[in-house]
Order: structure tokens, then sequence, then C-alpha cells
């Protein structure tokens, strides 16, 4: 069994992470990246910036990242179920539903108030990789965080929301590979999704609805860590 790695090295993969999600949050929150704002409904439909939105409890705000947003980043990550079995040997699958996650809690920590970094690495690290971190050691920085952060958002800021997302979910799985066989720790579907998706091609549609299982669990998972911690 490989030695998990310290809590320092984890802080170190999630601080440019958090950093790198909040202005892709930010365009999927104000852009109406799924069409569903029309002019005529403003007043009624429940989306990032209208009037309905701004009544919202956090709790129900909660819900449309995970339903709407969560739906979409969750078939990103579903994608190299395709390969099967075979994907399953690699930690791409793991670590880009691990961004998936990641981004839609950091969303979703948002919506509860809590906007600093150091904060959003604590909920992350306790979700998605069972490790409680002391505020002092998530505030600490890196000397190459801020050139890690740059590179995380590089292509972000003026390409089409959906485009984006996909292209970001990738990229930022890339950056959480670091993290190794922590990966494995994050919330995860029922046993029969993995068992579908071990059959290649058919494995996407395994991949996309455990995907999804593990995105509520995560998103449980958070809501506890924030009332436990920000009540």
């Amino acid at each position: 069994m490989a030695e998990a790695i310290p809590d320092a090295a984890i802080v170190g993969v999630l601080r440019p992470f958090v950093r790198a999600c909040a202005p892709l949050i930010d365009r999927l929150r104000e852009a109406d990246p799924f069409g569903t704002r029309l002019a005529d409904r403003l007043a009624r439909v429940r989306m990032p910036g209208t009037e309905a939105w701004r009544v919202m409890t956090p709790q129900r705000r909660t819900d449309w990242w995970v339903n709407r947003v969560g739906r979409f980043t969750t078939i990103v990550a579903a994608i190299p179920g395709l390969g099967g079995a075979l994907a399953q040997r690699f930690p791409v699958a793991d670590a880009v539903g691990a961004a998936s996650q990641g981004l839609l809690l950091c969303a979703i920590a948002g919506e509860h108030g809590i906007t600093d970094t150091p904060t959003r690495v604590r909920l992350l690290a306790s979700v998605l990789f069972g490790r409680e971190i002391s505020a002092e050691l998530a505030s600490g920085q890196r000397h190459d965080e801020e050139e890690r952060t740059a590179e995380l958002r590089e292509g972000t800021e003026h390409r089409a929301p959906v485009r984006t997302a996909a292209r970001a979910v990738y990229r930022l799985g890339r950056a959480l590979l670091a993290a190794g066989a922590e990966l494995e720790r994050r919330p995860r579907g029922r046993w029969y999704h993995r068992a579908v998706g071990l059959i290649p091609v058919v494995g996407v549609l395994g991949g996309y609805l455990g995907e999804r299982s593990g995105l509520k669990r995560a998103s449980r998972k958070a809501l506890r860590w924030i009332e436990r911690d920000h009540a």
C-alpha cells in the first residue's frame, strides 16, 4: 500500500486548484452557459443573477449547482469510462472526477459565504481526501503557487463557458494527479456503477451514474462540514 502523502503536500496541491476555480465559477454563475435564461422569464427563472436566485436559500442554490452545472461536469468526468477497465488502471479518471467534485464544492462554499482560499482548501481536503487540515497549514503559501495558479487558469477567460468548463475540468484534473493514491478516497458511486464502468464504451454510462452519485455524496459531506465548522 502506497504511503500517504503529508498534509502539507495536500495543501500544496489544493491551494492553486482552489484559486484557479474561482474565476471559472464566476463565469458559470454569470454567463448562463446552459441557455436557460430568457429575457421574458428573468424574474422567475432560478439562475444566478435573477431575482428568484437572490431570494433562494443557500441550500436551494447548492441544489442548482449540483443538478445543473454538476450534470455537465459529471459528463466530462465520465468520459474516461469509454475505455472501460483499461481506463480504470490509470489515475486520470479519479483525477478528473475529483476535479469535477472540487469545482462544485468551491461553488457550494461560495453560496454559504465561504470565499477565502484557506477555508475552501480545508473543505476540499476533508471531503475529497478525508484530511482535517489546520487553518494555519491551509494558509501557507508555496513560492511557485502564483505560477501554478496562472497555468491552471490559462485560456479560461475568453472561451465560451461550456467549452471553458470542459477544458478546465481536465486541466484541473491534471493538477490533482499529484495527490496520487489519495484520489481513491474521494466520494464515489455504488459498487454496481463501478462494475458497469469496467465495460468498454458502455462504461461511460456507469461512469456517469457513479460520478453523479459521488457528487451528491460529496455535496452532502460538504454541507455537514460547513454546518460543523461555520454554523
